[in-house]
């Protein structure tokens, strides 16, 4: 453990990237920005189709919005200045910046995965109790579960961003990531973080696990439901849309639970790189696409805009 002068505070850090050699640096960046623009044209998209078709105004697609604005916001958090940093000689950010970075991206995924367990809900009641669906899915409720998902987890991420950042650093401000995210800036703190580090995995339970053992549960009473269905046809649709978010959905939460529940002494930065890459940026750019290439719905949308 390093102490007293080798303690820093308020200094940039440096990011190391995805990979340390300089060769591959513009492939690298030509594949992250190509990934980066068709996740932006994605989400934009979708987001168009539901604010201008009104066949689309209802629950389902209220939640879905809210998805794809939290993955334009959440994709840019890091991709843009990864991007940067593989042409650029200078790989630093500053203690502000990665402060900032390290708390939307928190706050974001909070969001996320709460989002994805109210959508499960959603589904659940669709079908499992249609005639009520109304009144258990009102303007209301749907605009309350928003608020509670972003209201919850921007609180959550404050208190662990407020915490990590006061942590005396020690004199190699290196993160070993692409960008700052609290288990990789654990590695830099000059004191024992065990006792926090419990902390963390409360939290990555009750965010992440949670939600996603509440999305298998809802999806398996839908499936019971669904295959006592006489109409082949309402077997087929609820079957599609529950298979497209159970998908997205088991991406999202293994790779985080994979960083967020495990102890710090077992964590390889090689594969934090590698599993982050799943939930920082191939989840915002699947998830319009899992859910409007599998939805003739929102195809049909698409259709009609297009005349």
């Amino acid at each position: 453990m390093k102490t007293g002068k080798n303690q820093s505070f308020g200094t940039d850090f440096l990011l190391v990237g995805l990979f340390q050699y300089g060769r591959v640096n513009p492939l690298v960046f030509v594949i992250i920005a190509t990934l980066f623009a068709v996740a932006l044209t994605g989400n934009t998209m979708l987001l168009h189709l539901i604010r201008l078709d009104t066949r689309l105004h209802t629950p389902m697609y209220f939640l879905l919005s809210q998805l794809s604005v939290i993955d334009l916001m959440y994709i840019s958090t890091t991709v843009p200045k990864m991007a940067v940093n593989f042409l650029s000689k200078s790989k630093t950010i500053t203690f502000l910046g990665c402060e900032i970075q390290a708390y939307v991206f928190l706050a974001l995924g909070g969001t996320e995965a709460l989002l994805l367990g109210f959508m499960s809900y959603d589904r659940y009641v669709a079908v499992c109790h249609p005639l009520h669906y109304p009144i258990l899915m009102s303007k209301k409720i749907c605009c309350l579960m928003v608020a509670y998902a972003w209201a919850s987890s921007s609180v959550s991420a404050f208190m662990h961003t407020l915490y990590v950042f006061q942590l005396p650093f020690c004199g190699s401000r290196l993160i070993d990531h692409f960008f700052c995210e609290v288990p990789a800036l654990l590695s830099l703190v000059c004191q024992d973080t065990s006792q926090y580090e419990y902390t963390i995995l409360l939290s990555g339970f009750t965010i992440l696990l949670l939600p996603f053992l509440a999305i298998l549960a809802s999806y398996a009473r839908v499936l019971i439901v669904v295959f006592h269905m006489s109409s082949g046809k309402g077997q087929a649709k609820s079957v599609s849309t529950c298979s497209s978010h159970l998908i997205e959905a088991s991406l999202f939460y293994a790779t985080a639970l994979f960083t967020y529940t495990r102890r710090h002494s077992l964590r390889s930065p090689s594969q934090g790189k590698a599993v982050a890459v799943f939930y920082a940026i191939i989840t915002p750019l699947l998830n319009p696409f899992i859910y409007s290439l599998r939805n003739k719905e929102v195809m049909g949308a698409m259709r009609r805009l297009l005349g």
